[in-house]
């Protein structure tokens, strides 16, 4: 009966059957003749369906069993499977008395093998996370000579995997971004044992998204998806990957799968053996509810990623922006942009992330003090996002200045000007294959394009966001445009946005800026930046000369006693 178990524990295996070989290998008594390629096996099939504990098991008894068959170097690579993914648990001390292990079996067996090579991985990345990335670069490079040495493609990954996030500490961004591709090339091959496969590509794609390399995210998201084809029952995907797969997701505009990733990576991350915590995948879902038009669903998210210790901005900030909440929204994502930075020394590698990190917030702020009419804060906002996209030189990033730069322009009453840098954007975006953000700059062009008195274009750019807004589900952006298309028939000539045309309005029925204020449900400061917006668009000089306009344009009846 074992014997047939076995076999079919074995088959199972070969088909990549992962459940099945799970399942008969479990199913096997104590005392079945298991080789250490059957206990290795176990293993893999136990880690690619989750099941993390009998993993571990498994290789806990392939370790035992290579000590009682005197093969110190299979027992020293059971140690060394065991502590790193223990690495990735947050069981950082256990991880190193299975490396201890391991290096005391080795040591007292003196013989030059692979398996020296393996345990160079994590002390490289304890030198990593200390901060020394020179060191690091020495240590992965000689465990990569190493496996080159003894023919070990899984060695020469591993080690590659963490040379190349060395090289990225170091400001290389290029060998580094080089040599993580060619980790990657191995994995795709069938090369990497499926126990470090995972990890390497997570590690892939969180370096992606550091250096803000959205394309080769992509490529490889779809290259290692690829290889997850025809495995039944596979769990690829675990812990902070799943966020970053959510990230990549949703800017190529698949949303509803992306929604589904978000959901499964707040479950998995939220599990106790999850040391990183589910907070990023919060804040994440909360941004897939907030683009689709799920307000309470998104407040809800967000709710959740604060509780938990991340910031819910620029996101948050966005959703009261809609609901009309703009001096709320300036207030939370100016606070978050008036803390410090991190604590302690940092590295060039490092101060360069930290402005990265400021982008989203800058890019959110821009739209903000732009909706309360703050053009001025509005310009100095895009100007510091402006110098971090040159800093860092990453697509995004520029893409992301551009458009603010570009908006700005357009409230300033230089719409010509604001084309140029508008239409570099949506070619970044295009590249970037981010059709959401390539439709909001679409939007920006058309109001440039009307601001000129060029209708036809502007119809145009605003039928193709449209399109591009019903194919996502962008629900809030929908919606806009059909208020912006309403309101453009009642816009005043000089480029008036709604809001101040309501302002002038008021102004033409004799209202203070208090009164105005009151009835619209904003502070006095905003009122009188709308008044100084709307003379310097109109080239006129006094709040009396504002009030003839409107009435001269068919916006307004004039006050009582007004001539």
């Amino acid at each position: 009966m074992s014997e047939a178990t076995l076999e079919k524990a074995r088959k199972a295996y070969a088909r990549r059957a992962w459940r099945a070989a799970r399942e008969a290998y479990a199913a096997l008594p104590e005392g079945a003749p298991l080789t250490l390629d059957d206990l290795e096996r176990h293993a893999v099939a136990a880690h690619l369906i989750g099941e993390e504990w009998d993993c571990r098991d498994a290789l806990t008894r392939g370790y035992r069993r290579a000590l009682e068959l005197h093969d110190a170097t299979r027992a020293a690579r059971f140690a060394f499977y065991l502590g790193h993914g223990m690495i990735f648990t947050g069981e950082q001390a256990q991880a190193n008395g299975w490396f201890g292990r391991a290096r005391s079996l080795l040591a007292d067996l003196g013989a030059d093998c692979v398996e020296w090579g393996y345990l160079l991985i994590p002390a490289g990345v304890d030198q990593l996370a200390a901060g020394d990335a020179e060191a690091a670069c020495r240590t992965f490079r000689e465990a990569q000579a190493i496996g080159r040495r003894f023919a070990d493609a899984s060695l020469v990954a591993a080690a590659g995997h963490g040379h190349g996030r060395a090289l990225l500490r170091l400001g290389l961004v290029g060998e580094g971004l080089a040599a993580l591709d060619e980790a990657m090339v191995a994995v795709a091959a069938g090369d990497v044992t499926p126990l470090l496969v995972g990890h390497i590509y997570c590690g892939v794609l969180e370096a992606c998204q550091e250096v803000f390399d959205i394309p080769r995210a992509k490529e490889w998201t779809a290259v290692f998806s690829h290889w997850c084809e025809g495995q039944p029952d596979l769990v690829p995907y675990r812990g902070p990957c799943l966020v970053h797969r959510v990230e990549v997701m949703r800017l190529r505009g698949d949303w509803e799968d992306a929604l589904e990733e978000a959901r499964r990576a707040c479950d998995w991350l939220s599990l106790p053996a999850s040391p990183e915590g589910p907070a990023d995948a919060f804040y994440q879902l909360g941004e897939l509810c907030r683009l689709r038009g799920d307000g309470a669903g998104a407040e809800e998210a967000y709710q959740q990623a604060s509780r938990l210790g991340r910031t819910p901005q620029p996101g948050l900030a966005l959703l009261w922006l809609a609901r009309g909440r703009a001096e709320e929204a300036a207030t939370a994502v100016r606070r978050a942009l008036d803390e410090p930075a991190p604590e302690g020394p940092l590295g060039d590698w490092e101060r360069l992330l930290h402005q990265a990190s400021r982008a989203d917030f800058l890019s959110a702020y821009v739209e903000v003090l732009l909706a309360l009419g703050d053009v001025a804060a509005a310009r100095a906002a895009a100007v510091e996002l402006a110098q971090a996209a040159a800093a860092i030189d990453a697509l995004p990033l520029r893409a992301l200045a551009d458009r603010a730069e570009g908006s700005v322009l357009i409230a300033e009453g230089q719409p010509r000007a604001a084309l140029a840098s508008l239409r570099r954007s949506w070619t970044a975006w295009q590249r970037l294959e981010a059709p959401y953000e390539a439709a909001r700059v679409r939007v920006l062009i058309g109001e440039a394009c009307r601001a000129l008195g060029d209708e036809q274009s502007a119809a145009m750019e605003f039928d193709a966001a449209r399109w591009a807004f019903e194919r996502l589900g962008a629900a809030p952006d929908l919606a806009r445009l059909d208020e912006d298309a309403l309101a453009a028939g009642q816009r005043a000539p000089g480029g008036l946005t709604p809001r101040e045309v309501e302002v002038l309005r008021l102004i033409a029925a004799g209202e203070t800026n208090k009164g105005i204020a009151a009835a619209l449900v904003i502070s006095e400061h905003t009122v009188a930046r709308h008044v100084q917006n709307m003379l310097q668009k109109l080239g006129l000089s006094s709040r009396a000369s504002l009030a003839a306009y409107a009435v001269r344009q068919g916006l307004a009846q004039p006050a009582t006693g007004q001539h």
